[in-house]
């Protein structure tokens, strides 16, 4: 039966059009679907989730597309549907009303608001009828009527009242007494992480397991710092043990949400852009540390996945990859043995079926019988040289007849039907894979890279960016949409200062200043930190700031993170001032819970290593000045800072924006390496080596 569209028809996200034809009369949040409830008297019934959300999906099937439930609704309520990933200001309002009420979260998100806004009741996924412990949608849009039509008073109290608890816990958060943190709260946090950490599978605590990238880059970063091989060692077993798992894709390539078990064999299927950049990120740092193959290859195939699956023609990037096809969670990616031998030869389909662990009756169970269902995610349950020595060859030659198997089995799935790509472009995680590409584009000395980051930085900076160096949030369609909140800022502003250090182009620094004293300006507290929404935004009920690292780093800790880099980069004495407030504004909060706030802890340690600052002064094209340069990214110096000075300029523009570069002058006509390191400059040396030692790092590398 066709169905008539409702309002969202006329929505960009696709999240929102998933549910243009629900039966559901739905509203974009917004003044019209306020000014019913209202008219009507309604309360609002608000359902946030993401389009390759699947408990989003499943109540969707259940509920959203069942006539008599929508007809309910529409006697009941007023119905209105946020897309999490464009209203991240929202969903944040709302998930913290929701984990006051309920003590957790998660999505889809379900909340009851009264008709000017406040929030009465929530919850998470609701099946269509009451069962098993849990309460049904349809029971429950029955109480929330009788409650309403009988108890208004109650419901609007109570509503005074959560609103009232929330703003005062969040006010007595703010008040707590400034404390800068140091060196224990590192400390305490590694300590926590090692607790924390699984030695038998990887990774930290239990099932659901999540990669969590930003606790390893502290790890990595604190190994630096203390010199720590322990700390070392929890990163490179935790991203083995991810790389070998089926959360890993070893078809096409990327990492799937999560693990869904302690041993990441069986995945939550979805891929998001912002898990990638982030496994990225984590890779690139531990070849760095390591120089360990496997982690680069796990990079680049990382970068390809993305470049194949999730970059637009304009050179940005997509958000995310669903975990359904066809109504199935991981159809797409699931093989039986059958399947295998019909697209590879009989030797080739016996290698492939033996080295990632597929089972005749498949190795992938139904969740809620655990019966195996014939399907299998390809793992790899032993290493490939315990394989290689089994068959009596080479690794280099195993990987090679792999992945000749892989590239035939990847043309089989792509006829498969495939997942849905949510084809929004954010600013924040596009900000990201920035930084990703950026970081592997320098570590590896890799031109293709440095170009993908280049595009995407230009297309971002003309198509996303207002007057006034405001930012939009959301572009899809060609259309630039939806106010910038405080993670489009600062990642993105991450994210060109990453790319300056590769490309050394100056309008990136430029740019990433610009963007940061936009923050400071527009998001800031003058108590400390950063709310997450502009001065100028909607007003909502609250204006929030977030510290805690959740799935991405908070923006109070990548705002740390820039702030203390771009005044490493420029010398901008006023960075460094908003970074100490800030770090006084979240100290207490770290304190209580180091961990918590890992990437915020990135910032600190590698300020603490201590902080080192080079000034490459040199032709940029020259041997010896890219020498210099290489020296430093081959190795693993979180805590160092590089600008270029560019030789036979008497006013350079990168001396516009870092003004103590017009002092830096190259030695004679050789490259230079001017190195500030603790507070102490010391004379310019063209020696590799010599510049090591300033810089605290052996000459052996890795």
């Amino acid at each position: 039966m066709s169905r008539k569209a409702n309002r969202l028809i006329n929505e960009k996200s696709p999240y929102l059009q998933q549910h243009a034809y629900n039966p559901v009369d739905w509203y974009p949040w917004g003044e019209e679907a306020f000014a019913l409830a209202k008219a009507e008297d309604k309360p609002i019934f608000l359902s946030i989730g993401y389009s390759t959300c699947h408990w989003c999906h499943v109540m969707e099937r259940e509920s959203f597309e069942d006539e008599d439930i929508a007809a309910l609704m529409r006697v009941i309520v007023v119905a209105i549907k946020v897309d999490r990933e464009e209203r991240p200001d929202l969903d944040t309002l709302f998930m913290t009303f929701c984990q006051a009420l309920t003590g957790r979260g998660g999505w889809p998100l379900n909340v009851f608001l009264t008709p000017d806004g406040q929030p009465f009741f929530a919850g998470t996924y609701f099946p269509k009828e009451s069962g098993m412990g849990r309460t049904g949608m349809r029971e429950l849009l029955q109480r929330v009527h009788m409650a309403w039509q009988s108890n208004r008073q109650a419901v609007i109290g109570n509503a005074a009242q959560l609103l009232g608890a929330v703003r005062d816990q969040i006010t007595t958060h703010d008040a707590a007494v400034p404390a800068e943190p140091g060196l224990a709260e590192l400390e305490a946090a590694g300590k926590d992480l090692a607790a924390a950490f699984d030695a038998e599978n990887g990774g930290f605590g239990g099932a659901p397991k999540f990669p969590t990238p930003h606790n390893m880059l502290l790890l990595l970063r604190e190994y630096r710092r203390t010199g720590n091989l322990d700390l070392l060692a929890m990163v490179t077993a935790t991203l083995s043990a991810m790389r070998r798992g089926g959360v890993y894709d070893h078809v096409g390539f990327g990492f799937h949400r999560y693990s869904t078990d302690a041993g990441w064999l069986v995945p939550h299927f979805e891929k998001m852009l912002y898990d990638q950049a982030l496994c990225v990120m984590a890779c690139v740092e531990a070849w760095q540390a390591t120089g360990e193959a496997w982690l680069k290859d796990t990079a680049l195939e990382v970068l390809e996945y993305v470049r194949r699956d999730l970059t637009s023609p304009d050179g940005v990037f997509y958000s995310a990859e669903d975990a359904d096809s066809e109504g199935v969670e991981g159809k797409f990616y699931l093989w039986s043995e059958a399947e295998i031998r019909e697209a590879l030869p009989p030797e080739d389909a016996r290698l492939v079926i033996d080295v990632y662990g597929v089972e005749a009756a498949g190795n992938f169970r139904d969740e809620a019988t655990g019966v195996a269902t014939g399907a299998n995610i390809f793992h790899l349950p032993r290493s490939l040289t315990d394989v290689a020595a089994g068959m009596d060859t080479t690794v280099a030659a195993l990987v090679a007849r792999l992945e000749t198997c892989r590239a035939a089995l990847l043309a089989v799935r792509e006829k498969r039907v495939r997942p849905l790509c949510d084809d929004k472009v954010l600013t924040d995680n596009n900000g990201l894979m920035l930084a990703a590409l950026a970081k592997a584009a320098r570590a590896f000395n890799d031109e293709g890279l440095a170009a993908l980051a280049v595009a995407a930085a230009d297309f971002l900076l003309e198509k996303m960016t207002l007057p006034g160096d405001r930012l939009l949030h959301r572009l899809r369609q060609g259309e630039a949409a939806v106010a910038g909140l405080l993670d489009d800022y600062v990642f993105l502003a991450w994210g060109l200062a990453e790319l300056y250090q590769t490309v050394f182009a100056p309008r990136y620094l430029k740019r990433a200043v610009a963007l940061t004293k936009a923050v400071i300006a527009h998001f800031g507290d003058a108590d400390g930190g950063f709310f997450l929404a502009p001065d100028d935004g909607e007003t909502l009920l609250l204006r929030q700031k977030t510290f805690y690292d959740a799935a991405v780093p908070s923006g109070n800790s990548v705002a740390f993170f820039v702030l203390t880099t771009l005044f490493r980069l420029t010398g901008e004495k006023s960075f460094r001032e908003e970074a100490a407030k800030l770090a006084k504004a979240a100290g207490g909060r770290v304190a209580e819970h180091p961990s918590g706030y890992a990437f915020f802890l990135c910032g600190l340690s590698q300020m603490l290593a201590p902080a080192a600052e080079v000034t490459l002064a040199g032709d940029p094209d020259a041997a010896d000045t890219q020498a210099l340069a290489r020296t430093i990214f081959d190795r693993y110096l979180p805590e160092v800072a590089v600008v270029l000075r560019p030789a036979g300029e008497d006013d350079p523009e990168i001396a516009a924006i870092a003004p103590y570069t017009r002092f830096q002058l190259p030695l004679g006509e050789a490259a230079a390496a001017h190195v500030c390191r603790a507070g102490s400059c010391q004379p310019p040396t063209a020696d590799a080596a010599a510049m090591l030692a300033l810089l605290g790092a052996d000459g052996g590398g890795r």
